[in-house]
This record gives C-alpha cells, structure tokens and sequence, in this order.
C-alpha cells in the first residue's frame, strides 16, 4: 500500500495502472512491453491482486476517471502545453 492505494510489491506502481490497461484489452505480455520495469511475476500479481479485489480497484479507477474528466473540463486544472506547469493564482 501507498497512500491508502495499493500498489506492486516492492514498487509505488498502483494495481489500477495495470487494471486500467487490461480493462483497455491489452495482455499481461502487452503490458510487460509497455512497462519493462516490471517482471512478469509483478504484473501477474496484479492481475490476481484486482481479479480479487475487483470491486475496490474499479472503485479506484472510476475515481481517476472522474478527476481525468475534470481536469479535461476544468482549464484551471489543466497543464500549460508547453512549459507543463499549472496556472497560479492568487495576490
């Protein structure tokens, strides 16, 4: 666990990450070429760790979703294209 989210062993990558690439169709295979940091045995056992849990990491991703819509309607939230730095207000 990292910041109440739990995450692969020996890692501060989320289980969601993964869940939300197999939610998107890839294999376990595709998600080992996108990620090569990790070893097969960590990305199976995420895979088992949301078949599991399904209920609570669907609960997670439907979060991330909804502050990924927000930010997309909110263009306060949004990164400047260039410079990748947020907006600042204030005095």
């Amino acid at each position: 666990m990292c910041g109440g989210r739990p995450v692969i062993k020996g890692t501060r990558f989320p289980v969601s990450s993964i869940a939300i690439q197999y939610q998107h169709g890839l294999s376990a295979e595709d998600i080992l070429r996108d990620y090569p940091q990790l070893a097969p045995p960590q990305v199976y056992g995420a895979l088992a760790y949301y078949f599991d849990h399904q209920e609570g990491i669907e609960a997670e991703v439907a979060q991330i979703r909804q502050r990924e819509r927000q930010m997309s309607q909110d263009p306060s939230l949004r990164l400047f294209s260039n410079d990748k730095t947020h907006p600042v207000s204030g005095p």
